[in-house]
């Protein structure tokens, strides 16, 4: 048994998105990211194979979707992501980590 806090650990400076898988055992990646005015480039879009549940624990962003509206999420929000669905984080938070625990099943 290992005991960690999801908000221990967090670099004080963020060059990039930190993207740290916390569990993993077969078709299933428990993963915790790490953004503070992070964004996905302009023109890449993330397009999984498997479906992603996300849940931001800290913070606020935007996803945009590929032909969809974009979705605002402020802490306590989630959303499931189906598989093959094209998105990207279009904004976060500036001056503060948004925390966010991504499931890939």
């Amino acid at each position: 048994m290992n005991k960690a806090n999801i908000f221990d650990l967090i670099p004080k400076q963020l060059n990039k998105e930190l993207f740290e898988e916390l569990v993993s055992k077969d078709d299933l990646k428990i993963e915790r990211i790490v953004s503070k005015g992070h964004a996905t480039a302009e023109f890449e879009w993330y397009e999984q194979k498997s479906d992603e549940w996300v849940i931001l624990l800290k913070g606020e962003a935007v996803l945009s979707f590929f032909d969809e509206d974009d979705v605002r999420l402020k802490a306590g929000d989630y959303l499931n992501i189906l598989a093959n669905t094209k998105h990207k984080v279009s904004w976060t938070v500036p001056d503060e980590e948004t925390v966010w625990l991504a499931v890939h099943y």
